[in-house]
């Protein structure tokens, strides 16, 4: 893993992956899993963010009109999924362009989306 504004096959990384799986495990009874390729962070059995470290890639779940005010007040550090997937509030994380403050925001909306009413 590379730390916090190193670079990457030429870009500069403002949040590092290890930094991202920080600030996922931090939320309450969050854990890190896994699926096919991915790395998924749950809470009580419910993904609520993902990392792929072969490409640099991580993904958060939110709430469609959460994924729309996150992409006015953010741009060019999220993204919809392509399709259906991002229709229902799946996001992409540019982790070369996405500053940690807004990340560790949009992923607490992200945890709590998933995360039982007793936990919040």
């Amino acid at each position: 893993m590379i730390a916090a504004a190193e670079t990457l096959e030429g870009r500069v990384v403002v949040l590092s992956e290890d930094r991202y799986c920080q600030i996922a495990l931090g939320f309450p009874e969050a854990v890190q899993s896994s699926h096919f390729d991915v790395t998924d962070f749950r809470v009580r059995g419910k993904i609520f963010a993902t990392l792929r470290p072969k490409d640099n890639r991580a993904v958060i779940k939110l709430a469609p009109d959460e994924q729309r005010l996150l992409l006015e007040t953010s741009a060019g550090q999220f993204e919809p999924i392509p399709g259906s997937w991002g229709q229902k509030g799946w996001t992409r994380v540019w982790l070369e362009q996405a500053d940690e403050e807004t990340v560790r925001h949009a992923m607490t909306m992200s945890w709590r989306s998933v995360a039982p009413k007793a936990l919040r």
